[in-house]
């Protein structure tokens, strides 16, 4: 039946061009954004995942910036601590030299003093933003990095952090017991410069495995970030290739559907010729 009042194929027509452009509309805004999920209403689920993985990326760049903080700080003492033992080790030179025979033992005392003078010097140059690691008096206990940001499935987060300890060089390294004023005073010190040396490798070696450490959690975090990255964009970016053949066929799409709701229209028309 044919009616000059309802016009059911240019209704059909009318919402096929509605929804080619809606699709239109979408497609554009893909292209424009770069995202096939720009806005929640576009996938809520995905949409979701995807803004708490930019949180958690955004977390991780702060740690970053706390472990490159945390190992400069710990290797300004590590470089200190090994230049420490090094004029350990030529302090113990001249002790050695102390225990001859027929020796100027106020030079050698003089060259020890500077020595010690020069290990005081560095003990109060190792700091780096205020720590120290070297100085009891700066970081009695240490410092805590920061090191990540863990979520478990249920979403809870709980925060992960790497402690260094302080060597503490200004109470564990104390060389009054070092004396090179007499050939008996100088053997005794052999003894107490050993345990001296021993303490410095000791404390270089401990910074070192925290600077080591820090430094691999740092590689770890930006290769990690670099995965999350990846992943969102798997999640919300829009494949621009398919998207481009698809605006295509959509503009194709829009031409044929008002086209065909042009001839919708003039069905109506068709009628006139019953009445001639």
């Amino acid at each position: 039946m044919s009616s000059i009042l309802t016009n059911n194929s240019a209704m059909v027509a009318l919402q096929t061009l509605k929804s080619v452009n809606n699709n239109l509309g979408k497609t554009q805004d893909m292209i424009s954004t770069g995202k096939e999920i720009g806005k929640a209403k576009d996938n809520s689920a995905i949409w979701a995942i995807s803004k708490v993985m930019e949180s958690d990326v955004s977390g991780f760049k702060a740690i970053s910036k706390s472990l490159a903080l945390g190992e400069s700080t710990v290797a300004v003492a590590s470089a200190g601590a090994e230049q420490i033992t090094n004029i350990l080790k030529d302090m113990k030179e001249k002790v050695v030299a102390a225990t001859g025979e027929n020796v100027d033992y106020a030079k050698l005392t003089a060259d020890v003093d500077e020595m010690k003078a020069q290990i005081t010097s560095i003990i109060g140059a190792s700091q780096f933003n205020g720590a120290n690691l070297l100085d009891s008096s700066v970081a009695a206990t240490g410092i805590t990095v920061l090191s990540s940001i863990d979520r478990d499935n249920a979403g809870a987060v709980a925060a992960s952090n790497i402690t260094v300890d302080s060597v503490d060089f200004t109470a564990n390294l104390v060389l009054t017991d070092v004396l090179v004023d007499s050939a008996a005073n100088a053997e005794t010190s052999i003894t107490a410069l050993e345990a001296h040396i021993q303490t410095a490798v000791d404390g270089a070696a401990a910074l070192g495995a925290s600077a080591k450490r820090i430094s691999d959690q740092g590689d770890f975090v930006s290769k990690l970030t670099d995965a999350m990255k990846s992943g969102i964009g798997a999640l919300v970016d829009a494949d621009m290739e398919a998207t481009s053949a698809r605006l295509q066929a959509l503009q194709v799409q829009q031409q044929l559907s008002t086209q065909s709701l042009s001839i919708a229209n003039q069905a109506p028309q068709a009628i006139l010729s019953l009445f001639r």
